[in-house]
């Protein structure tokens, strides 16, 4: 994508943006997914296919396709909402069969998820890997952020290292949960009103390499939607081309999803 999208969806509006890291000529190994569940209801994803390992692409790709064939055969026509139950059974269905999908491949290929429920303002994250959710209030206030699924994540999550050193650590990218993994598990958050002018953030580790989470609330809580993300990815891309700064840089795929009620 050349520029962020911007939707209505949900009951409010969502902005998206994907696109490759500027360094590789590859196809891009992450993927964004909106799905629509009746009024004020959806299903938000991130996937990020592991480019270290073989099929990345495909992994990702996959793995969104097997949640997607899960939420249809609940998704109910657009005046009737569907059972609340029966969405989340479907999500969790979803990514189990993912799993299995991505394992059957035998390519070793991998990758991350991160899933919102989105039902009338009320969101639930579920995540797998290092891909990131986020929540936060109009004046900065972080309500939510993911615990990365690795070693450097449940260190800064324990108080045992800062983000600001973490960002720059050589094992951040050891990742110790993924969808293609025997041992894969779900991590299910609870239940979260979004209160009025909240914003919900969901993106790929191409984000947070660059960015400190402070960072990514300031650009993200107030202002049009699609304007803060367009602010905040021009960012993020600056400084994975500016390797000789102090900055953080990593260059990578980068995908985001913003989502506000309205």
């Amino acid at each position: 994508m050349a520029e962020v999208a911007a939707f209505e969806f949900a009951g409010g509006t969502a902005a998206v943006f994907t696109n490759r890291s500027p360094q590789k000529e590859t196809p891009n190994e992450d993927v964004a997914a909106l799905w629509p569940a009746g009024p004020g209801r959806g299903v938000l994803a991130v996937a990020d296919g592991l480019g270290g390992h073989a099929g990345g692409e495909r992994a990702s790709r996959l793995a969104i396709e097997n949640i997607q064939r899960s939420l249809q055969q609940v998704l109910t026509p657009a005046d009737e909402p569907p059972v609340p139950d029966q969405l989340r059974g479907a999500i969790l269905s979803g990514i189990e069969s993912a799993n299995q999908a991505v394992r059957e491949l035998g390519t070793g290929a991998a990758t991350t998820l991160a899933l919102v429920e989105i039902q009338d303002r009320t969101i639930r994250p579920y995540h797998v890997g290092d891909s990131v959710i986020l929540l936060t209030g109009q004046r900065g206030k972080l309500k939510l952020q993911t615990i990365s699924h690795s070693p450097i994540g449940y260190a800064v999550e324990a108080g045992l290292m800062e983000e600001e050193d973490a960002i720059h650590h050589e094992a951040r990218h050891v990742i110790s949960n993924v969808i293609g993994s025997e041992q894969m598990r779900i991590e299910i958050g609870p239940p979260l009103e979004m209160a009025p002018r909240d914003t919900l953030v969901l993106a790929s580790d191409g984000l947070l390499d660059n960015l400190l989470p402070s960072e990514i609330v300031e650009f993200v809580r107030s202002g049009p939607l699609d304007q803060a993300v367009g602010a905040m990815v021009a960012e993020a891309r600056r400084r994975m081309a500016n390797q000789d700064g102090s900055a953080p840089c990593k260059p990578d795929d980068l995908t985001v999803i913003a989502y506000r009620a309205s």
